[in-house]
């Protein structure tokens, strides 16, 4: 078990304000001095979207007149339950707040077409529903070319009571598939996109984080430099004009005035750091709170990473590229006893050319990382009880039991580099926050009961090992087809086998469409972030 000596040093594991690296953002303005975290807080990981859901609906409908609600979303559907029953859709539960006086604001990407697999008709009919029950959601198409709005926040701020303020980050969308839990039988409303391996119902697994005190003021904040920031929601003139003739709001509403952070939850000792992902916009424009961008994911990641001396336990929807597998790899160079765990998807959530490209993302990474430290890198996919695979749409990341992030963030060049992200860091400083995060989601995938004290992987080594033989035996019982199904979930993943053809085909639509690089060309040129 990794248990520090003495309580962590938040300076170490975080970055400070001057290596977040962007001077144009007001997030770090109440912070001590040159420090870019809060103390104080209460993080609550909140494991699986039917777990999130029935808190946040439960959350949303205790709101009163004069509240205010604030959510970002990159995937959304209207119809999406957030609990069973059939009033408590997202579009019903955010209006009925807004008819009660709440003051209830959202920013919906407004997303490519589609035609090209995403979800533009879904989300502008989030947009138009809300607006219609009173909600100012806006369709934001503020990215660079190619990109997205990925964050995944909501903030419930309570006018008379701040010690009740809550924000949620991590990778959960409003959206259909979603609501799936421990048991992974898949959201009854599912997407209808997903290859035929995941089945009708999709199992999917994912994770955010619920927090409560100063650090709510920094997820709004957030919210705030994106909802007032000057740059057009859009840069096409049609589509301005058929917005209009629909009669959607396209003009952001002044916000009421901030109040000050909640107070500090008493006894509690999380610190907690906010990172953030906007790319350099390029043509002229460029977001008044991050002129050039900012990159404090990759910092963060990376600084982290660098102090990782016995594990680095990651869950991730991509783990691709070889920038990405570089942080790894320098650290396994760096520290002989280091191992890494990675749980990802068995199959990519798309089909063609377009797997093939996320495929050659996923072999570069894993290739660089099992040559720098052979027998010390372990990755895996997981499947339920009837042997459909589980999408892995969780981003999370454990170092060391001692730092630990819950957000909407890949490990992926575009993550860190092109869209817009958002996670949530905590080092615990005088707890065990990022074990127990790492133990609770251990559990589920060797197919233990929630309170199993799951002593065989208390040392990092141990569950490593671990992992390792629960993986073998159902591995092997798929081969034999006979006998019982061991228990467990996790099933061993190897660098895919591309002929060199293929690669070179695929690393085609890999760096342009699925990987590419948002930052400005003179931070290309040296590599840095």
């Amino acid at each position: 078990m990794v248990t520090p000596a003495r309580p962590p040093d938040p300076a170490r594991w975080l970055l400070t304000q001057r290596e977040r690296g962007n001077p144009w953002t007001r997030v770090d303005d109440g912070h001590a001095s040159g420090a870019a975290w809060s103390e104080g807080n209460e993080v609550r990981p909140l494991v699986h979207g039917a777990t999130y859901f029935a808190e946040l609906c439960e959350r949303l409908d205790a709101t009163r007149p004069g509240d205010l609600v604030l959510f970002t979303d990159w995937q959304g559907d209207a119809d999406e339950l957030l609990t069973d029953d059939p009033a408590d859709t997202v579009v019903d539960v955010l209006g009925r707040a807004d008819e009660r006086g709440v003051d209830v604001r959202g920013l919906v990407w407004r997303s490519h077409s589609n035609a090209t697999g995403f979800t533009s008709r879904e989300n502008a009919m989030l947009g138009r529903r809300l607006q219609e029950r009173g909600v100012e959601a806006i369709l934001d198409m503020r990215v660079r070319s190619g990109g997205s709005h990925h964050q995944k926040m909501v903030v419930i701020r309570h006018r008379d009571d701040p010690s009740r303020d809550i924000a949620f980050v991590g990778g959960i969308d409003l959206a259909h598939s979603r609501r799936d839990d421990r048991d992974h039988g898949g959201d009854p409303q599912a997407l209808d996109n997903m290859p035929d391996e995941y089945g009708p119902t999709p199992p999917w697994h994912d994770i955010q984080a619920a927090i409560t005190g100063p650090a709510v003021h920094d997820v709004e904040t957030t919210f705030r430099e994106r909802w007032e920031d000057p740059t057009t929601l859009r840069r096409s003139p049609i589509i301005l004009i058929r917005d209009r003739l629909r009669g959607l709001d396209t003009t952001p509403d002044p916000l009421p005035a901030q109040t000050p952070p909640p107070p500090p939850v008493p006894g509690a000792t999380h610190v907690v750091q906010i990172l953030r992902t906007y790319p350099d916009l390029r043509h002229g424009r460029d977001y008044a709170f991050a002129n050039g961008g900012e990159r404090s994911v990759a910092r963060g990641y990376t600084k982290a990473v660098e102090q990782a001396c016995r594990l680095v336990y990651v869950e991730d929807q991509y783990l691709w590229g070889s920038q990405v597998g570089d942080v790894f790899t320098e650290a396994l160079r760096a520290h002989e006893d280091l191992k890494v765990i990675a749980v990802v998807p068995l199959h990519p959530d798309v089909e063609g050319l377009n797997r093939l490209a996320q495929l050659e993302g996923r072999r570069r990474a894993m290739t660089a990382m099992e040559e720098a430290a052979p027998g010390r890198v372990a990755v895996y996919g997981i499947e339920n009880d009837q042997g459909t695979p589980i999408y892995v749409h969780a981003k999370a990341c454990v170092v060391d039991d001692t730092w630990a992030t819950i957000g909407s963030d890949n490990f992926n060049r575009r993550s860190w580099t092109h869209d817009s992200e958002l996670s949530a860091v905590v080092v615990d400083t005088a707890g065990d926050y990022a074990r127990d995060l790492r133990l609770t989601l251990a559990a589920e995938h060797l197919g233990r009961d929630p309170d199993d004290p799951m002593t065989d992987c208390l040392d990092t080594d141990d569950m490593f090992a671990t992992y390792a033989e629960s993986a073998a035996r159902l591995d092997a019982w798929h081969e034999s087809g006979t006998g019982p199904r061991p228990p467990g979930r996790l099933r061993r993943l190897r660098p895919p086998a591309l002929r060199r053809a293929t690669q070179v085909l695929a690393s085609v639509p890999y760096l342009l469409a699925h990987d590419p690089d948002g930052r400005p060309r003179p931070m290309r040129r040296r590599g840095v972030f």
